[in-house]
Order: C-alpha cells, then structure tokens, then sequence
C-alpha cells in the first residue's frame, strides 16, 4: 500500500504523458454545485453516453472532469482533502493504486460483483472492465502460425516479422511493464525492454498503432485487444487481427478500468449509486454498445450478449498478479523504459 509515497512517481508519468495546460484544462473549473463531481480517465468519446444514460436512469448529475488518468491521479493527490472529486473512474489499476490513502472502502455487496483477482485486496476500487494485452498483426503481410507464444520472443535478436509498434507512455505499456517487474524482476524486464527497442517503434498512443498496423506502416504492435474492434468499427475491411500469448506469459495481463470513492466525497450515497450502476446496468453497456468491447467484470449481469463474442476471459487470466501493486514504483518502471530508449 501507498499511504505513506510522495507523488514523485505520478508527476514524472505526468512530464511524459502530458502538458501543464493540458492538466489545467481537464481539472478547472468551478466546483460541482450538488452535482456528483468524476474525475474521469475514461476516453470522453467512450464513456459520455455511458454518463448520459446513468442520469437518465438515476436522475443524479454528474460534474465530469476529462484527463488522462496519472495527471487526474497526480491532480487529486495535490488537491489533498481540498479535491472536490467524489469519485475517480481510472483507465488503469496502476493510476488508482497510488490513491489508498485518499479512498474510502466500497460496500462489501459491490465488490462481490466482481472477482477478488479484479478489485483492491482492501476494497478501495474495484475493477469495471478488463482489458487483454495483445499483440495485433496485419493480416496480409504477417502469417498468423508465425507469431510468437510469449511476449519475451519480441525482444528477441532474431526477431524478423519488422517493426514492433508500442507506446511507451501510454498507462497500459507502463502497467505491462510494471506487472512484468512483479512476475520476472528487474533484470529480466530491463532485458526485455532493451531488445524490443530494437525493434520498436514509438507511438503515443495504441489507437495510433492499429492504424499504422492497417496501413503497413508497422507489421504488429503491442495493444489492448479492444483497439481492434475499434479500428473494424470504422474500417470493417482493415487488415488487422488480434494474437493472443500463452494465457499466462506476461503478455497476456488483463488489466482493468477501475473506479473508487474519494473519503472526502460529500456525496457517498450518489457515489456508492454511481459505483453500483457502473457494476450493473453499466455492465451491459460495455458489452453490448461500446464499439470498443472490453470484458465486463461482473459476469453475472444479465443481457451481457455481445460479450460473448470476445474469447472467453477465463481462458486469458494473465500472469498471476495484484494490480494493486501497479502504481506502487512507476518512477522506478518509467526510468526502465527511458533507460532501454522507448522513450527520450
């Protein structure tokens, strides 16, 4: 746990991640006026309907602030008791791990919905949707019988399937990176990394490297396997497939979007609605009217149909590891990637 870090790590994701002016105009503003106040990491294309339809349904207003999910978190560690944040809906476990310290514990009943693997060993976030590391090919210049069943062949020297898309600043490359610390140590990873910079190359973000796949630009690239149904969603003909890598190699962790409540909130009841929805009827969303389609993590919900489509996420559990740990060194993970040169 991390009551006790200071937000060096966080400001230093920040500087890589983004500007000040961009931190200013995600967080201004004034404050929420009885409205429920989410700082959410979530892409506002993504999850604006999904807000939408949670007032229709609860009749509670939301005050959402926009950013990427470290600068939200860095902004509400700054904020201290002062943050008018209720809630902090999170890309990743990694942003909202370093925040324990500022979270209140979640209804037992909420948590339940979702499986232990997949929320804060304390009950201070729990996980909305899960997200596989893959590694998405173009089609029709790479044969699918030749791609790799871990990740680790990617840093290989006689690696010769081209360019390896990746972006390195993006949330999800550093808590990859991060639960590889956790399962393979320091020395193996900084290995890792340092071989497939030799075949990197960089992007901002994963979006940018499904497109670059479908152009040619790059032949594979490291990604979430929603992206795919993304880029299809827009270009049903676009040459790209996702590979999946053995189900436990370090390539195959399933990370989560994770929200929990800030113990500052005013508003606990209206947060604990907001919690329980996205955990229900927000479930059927994800699967069923999101273009990207990640997992919904409470299995249980009824109407879960398009969700069936995906490979079944118990036969892609990933490495074994707490993703609460995530956010406990990401100074320590970034200074890796900046040392293998995915990042300058």
């Amino acid at each position: 746990m991390l009551s006790n870090r200071r937000p060096t790590a966080l400001l230093l994701t920040i500087a890589l991640v983004c500007t000040a002016a961009v931190l200013a105009a995600a967080c201004g503003g004034s404050g929420g006026d009885d409205k429920l106040v989410v700082y959410s990491g979530r892409e506002q294309e993504l999850v604006e309907p999904l807000y939408a339809q949670f007032t229709k349904d609860t009749g509670i207003e939301l005050d959402v602030r926009w950013g990427e999910s470290p600068e939200l978190a860095a902004t509400i560690r700054e904020e201290g008791d002062a943050t008018p944040a209720d809630v902090f809906y999170a890309q990743d476990a990694g942003s909202i791990g370093v925040l324990d310290s500022q979270l209140t514990p979640l209804p037992q009943a909420d948590l339940d919905l979702v499986d232990a693997r997949y929320r804060d060993p304390a009950g201070l976030w729990v996980g909305v949707t899960g997200r596989i590391r893959v590694l998405a090919y173009n089609t029709d210049r790479v044969q699918s019988d030749a791609l790799p069943a871990s990740v680790l062949d990617l840093a290989s020297p006689d690696w010769k399937l081209g360019d390896i898309g990746v972006a390195p600043t993006n949330a999800s490359f550093v808590g990859f990176v991060s639960a590889m610390r956790e399962t393979l140590g320091d020395a193996n990873t900084q290995t890792f990394l340092d071989g497939l910079a030799t075949h990197a190359k960089t992007f901002q973000k994963n979006g940018q490297i499904v497109d670059a796949i479908a152009s040619g630009e790059v032949d594979t690239g490291l990604v979430n396997h929603y992206y795919l149904y993304e880029k299809l969603g827009s270009d049903p003909n676009a040459p790209i497939a996702n590979h999946y890598f053995d189900p436990s190699d370090p390539g195959s962790l399933v990370n989560v979007s994770a929200v929990g409540i800030l113990s500052t909130s005013t508003q606990k009841e209206d947060a604990e609605t907001f919690v329980n929805w996205l955990l229900t009827k927000g479930q059927v969303y994800f699967a069923n009217d999101a273009v990207e389609r990640e997992y919904p993590l409470n299995a249980s919900q009824p109407g879960l149909e398009r969700a069936a489509e995906l490979p079944p996420l118990a036969e892609h559990m990933g490495p074994d590891v707490d993703l609460a740990k995530l956010g406990e060194d990401l100074e320590g993970t970034i200074a890796m990637i900046r040392k293998a040169g995915l990042v300058t």
